[in-house]
């Protein structure tokens, strides 16, 4: 008896996992706090699930991500996507792109 409910467990555990990156039920939480701590200025920050082959619309806007300074950004964008891409310019030029963040598994992202 003990057997059948660890194993039983276990695949509930299972079942739970989402190894697509993606949930049909949408009730993950996509709110991320991006926070730049590079010593240089971010100016632009573009995001997209990893499903998609383009880059979304710049996140920052007209603003920029100061050294030390973050943004929140919910990244539900109705696809049930958890896996996302990160592409971050900075003000020197540098480019950082970060493929696979689990959005639905942090709370914060920290570019160093």
């Amino acid at each position: 008896m003990k057997k059948m409910a660890l194993a039983l467990v276990g695949l509930l555990a299972l079942a739970a996992c989402d190894t697509t990156g993606s949930t049909s039920s949408g009730s993950y939480n996509r709110v991320v706090d991006i926070t730049n701590t590079s010593g240089t200025t971010m100016t632009r920050f573009y995001a997209s699930n990893t499903g998609q082959s383009t880059w979304g619309p710049d996140q920052l806007g007209r603003s920029v991500l100061r050294s030390g300074q973050y943004i929140t950004i919910d990244f539900d964008d109705g696809t049930g996507a958890c896996m996302f891409d990160f592409k971050a310019t900075f003000s020197n030029g540098q480019t950082l792109v970060r493929n696979g963040v689990n959005v639905c598994a942090v709370s914060s992202y920290d570019y160093y």
